[in-house]
């Protein structure tokens, strides 16, 4: 584990709520307000799970500033800023830097990919036009691309890359990643069914779906293990695995939204491709919450 981490402990890959003319401004503040109370150690904004691919260029950016200024520096703001189009993710890390964002999580480019060497330039380039520290974001079933250990190794050269949200659910790729970039940059899970996996290999914490719906259950995993009960955390792991297999049944956010719908935080609005979960998939979501003692 790094000395100096963004963040240490759970990240929530927030929602973005809707409705269906745009970003629900209001639902979203009580939100992050709600999140914060809960404990959470951080918020990313306009990640996979807070649909940024379907947001436009100005709801986008305006949802990163008002997300700023709604936190006001209670705990860091990680603005996702990724895109396959690295001129436009430069300008989208400037902005985000400009409004008081404190990190940045940029995806690897999605469909037109990228070799090795074009994601070392890429980061480099998105890097260099940063004032604020990034997290590299990793997540290949969605993009087609993957970044070896190796890769990170150069990668971590660079003094304002400073993180790893690992999404390959490969342990083994893991392993060789923390033993060649452990010390100089914070490795987060980006899989909430391996949380414990990634701690036990000197991870920072997690990035979660998870803890939209149980933030301070998610944290806990986190805080057991750092006290010493591993076997504790283990166990929360193992017993939040349905919930976490539920809200994976169907693609991220279609679950999450649901869940967070039906528990009275902002309306099941998608957007297109994005469709509302399927009924049977719901129901068994909607159980998995109640196995957990939440009202729905």
């Amino acid at each position: 584990m790094t000395s100096n981490p963004i963040f240490r402990g759970v990240a929530t890959a927030l929602i973005t709520p809707m409705t269906p003319d745009g970003v629900d401004y209001p639902a979203l503040g009580r939100l992050i307000d709600w999140q914060i109370a809960e404990g959470v150690n951080a918020l990313v904004i306009a990640g996979t799970t807070g649909e940024a691919s379907t947001l436009s260029d100005e709801e986008h950016r305006e949802l990163l500033r008002y997300s700023a200024q709604r936190v006001a520096g209670r705990i860091p703001v990680i603005a996702g800023t990724g895109s396959n189009d690295t001129a436009y993710a430069i300008s989208l890390t400037k902005y985000a830097c400009e409004v008081g964002c404190d990190a940045m999580l940029v995806v690897t480019p999605y469909y037109n990919k990228a070799t090795q060497n074009g994601l070392v330039q890429m980061y480099t380039a998105i890097a260099d036009a940063s004032t604020k520290p990034i997290i590299v974001y990793n997540v290949p079933s969605r993009t087609g691309v993957s970044i070896q250990p190796a890769t990170y190794q150069k990668l971590a050269q660079h003094p304002m890359i400073a993180g790893i949200k690992e999404a390959n659910g490969d342990i083994s790729s893991i392993v060789t990643t923390a033993s060649l970039v452990g010390d100089s940059l914070s490795i987060y899970s980006g899989n909430d069914d391996q949380i414990v996996p990634i701690l036990s290999m000197g991870g920072s914490g997690v990035i979660s779906v998870l803890s939209n719906v149980l933030p301070r259950k998610t944290v806990e995993i986190c805080t057991r293990f750092w006290s010493g009960d591993v076997a504790g955390s283990a166990a929360l792991q193992c017993e939040l695995l349905p919930l976490i297999h539920a809200l994976f049944s169907e693609v991220n956010p279609i679950p999450v939204k649901a869940a967070m719908a039906a528990l009275g935080f902002c309306e099941n609005n998608l957007r297109l491709p994005l469709t509302p979960m399927e009924p049977a998939h719901r129901e068994a979501l909607l159980s998995c919450m109640r196995a957990q003692g939440l009202d729905v």
